[in-house]
């Protein structure tokens, strides 16, 4: 969330991800990109590209993205990226509207369903010879570029590595003689014990947040999700299923023993991480995003990360922790068309892939997305090195998408009202997997 909420993650709503970018679009920002001059001072006849984001605010919200801006502009006295944004929701209703009308900008961050739809009608360059003309072709690990693939072409590349779970207090563990669980079974202990002592076990907000189930989608994947959702795609097989009533049983039994706060349907999912971040909580439900903001907050100190339970009775592997890509970058399909357009978007996308560009994600608290090995300051960021640390665990991998990011905003959207309903246990396990069985159309 992205994300701060870029996820708040952009997302699903789809915010997940939703951390972000930049200032509010205005007028058309397509227009604005093709100016003889900018705000930057870039001269008539100097190539100026517009990224188009998803939040307002970049420096504050999506600081990786906006470093790396800077340092491209810093670099390429002759090209110039303009750097704008709106949020979420706003900013894939503005590029729907956009790609109807043939005024797309020239780079844009999109959720990947409107990407595949903007593809199929041609609204997006096909990156293959950008790859590899830019020599980036061996920087990715394969699952990072493929969800952003049909057939031949590759129509988007990873914005950001969406990695989710739980932050953990230690102190706050260690005072109430809680160890950190392994599985399902220890997690439901824990909160038992936690709840006894007047502790909030996991932090949770669904009000305006939804989308804020992270590590709850994780658990999809510990039953089968990433073998079983084609088949849900093609209506051959169901959401609801013996294995995923199972999972849904299993957070059923999470809510009898106490392990969410009493005002989560009340509360956003801000909130939920201020209340962990005060102290009050021994987990939060969220993702690398917010590793920055924990890291400063008064438990900062104190934290880990953890990637979730793993469940005796759950289906294929367990030692699961959610590192895959979130939604792609795009580029318009007009950009072929102005050779001075497409020279700058090769050389943007060649510096944000660039060993550079990812280490500047990292001094962003932000996990590469290509195989570059990243220079942290674990002494420094403890909390941020703990993420890190989880995604490169030996023996543990990654699936290769979240779930929510498969299917449709519909289905997404019940995936979190289902998951949060059995939470609040106003959904029984049955009710909510038929729930999200019906929004598969």
């Amino acid at each position: 969330m992205t994300s701060t909420v870029a996820r708040p993650r952009t997302t699903r709503t789809r915010r997940l991800l939703i951390a972000a970018v930049a200032t509010v679009l205005v007028a058309s920002p397509l227009t604005a990109c093709g100016a003889a001059t900018t705000a930057g001072g870039k001269a008539a006849g100097d190539s100026v590209i517009t990224l188009s984001m998803h939040n307002p605010d970049s420096k504050t919200q999506d600081p990786a993205t906006y470093k790396i801006v800077e340092a491209f502009n810093a670099k390429n006295p002759t090209m110039k990226v303009n750097l704008v944004g709106q949020p979420v929701e706003q900013h894939e209703q503005q590029m729907t509207i956009a790609a109807q009308s043939d005024t797309l900008p020239d780079v844009f961050w999109v959720y990947n369903s409107l990407a595949q739809t903007m593809n199929k009608n041609g609204n997006l360059l096909d990156l293959t010879p950008v790859l590899a003309e830019s020599g980036l072709n061996g920087k990715f690990a394969p699952p990072m570029l493929a969800g952003f693939r049909n057939g031949a072409t590759q129509y988007g590349l990873p914005y950001q590595a969406l990695v989710t779970g739980f932050y953990y207090n230690k102190d706050l563990l260690a005072k109430n003689g809680v160890t950190l669980p392994a599985t399902f079974e220890e997690l439901v202990a824990a909160s038992k014990a936690l709840k006894a002592k007047g502790v909030v076990p996991i932090a949770q907000g669904s009000n305006n947040s939804a989308f804020s189930v992270w590590a709850f989608l994780t658990m999809l994947d510990r039953f089968g999700y990433e073998q079983k959702y084609p088949g849900m795609l093609l209506r051959a097989s169901s959401y609801d299923n013996p294995d995923f009533l199972r999972l849904y049983e299993h957070i059923d039994e999470l809510a009898a023993a106490g392990a969410f706060p009493s005002n989560m349907t009340t509360q956003t999912y801000v909130q939920a991480v201020a209340s962990f971040t005060s102290g009050q909580a021994a987990f939060v439900d969220t993702g690398v995003w917010d590793a920055a903001k924990i890291q400063q907050s008064p438990v900062g100190g104190s934290v880990g990360f953890w990637p979730g339970p793993t469940f005796s009775d759950g289906v294929g592997e367990q030692k699961l922790v959610m590192n895959a890509p979130s939604a792609p970058l795009v580029v318009s399909a007009k950009v072929k068309k102005d050779k001075k357009k497409y020279e700058a978007v090769k050389a943007f996308i060649s510096f944000y892939y660039s060993d550079e560009g990812q280490q500047i994600m990292a001094d962003n608290a932000q996990p590469p997305v290509t195989t570059y090995k990243p220079t942290v300051d674990a002494a420094k960021n403890p909390v941020f090195a703990d993420v890190l640390a989880a995604t490169t665990k030996p023996g543990w991998s990654s699936p290769q998408a979240q779930p929510d990011l498969v299917v449709s905003a519909e289905t997404a959207s019940a995936m979190y009202d289902s998951l949060y309903g059995v939470m609040s246990r106003s959904l029984s396990p049955k009710d909510a997997v038929q729930l999200v069985h019906r929004s598969f159309k």
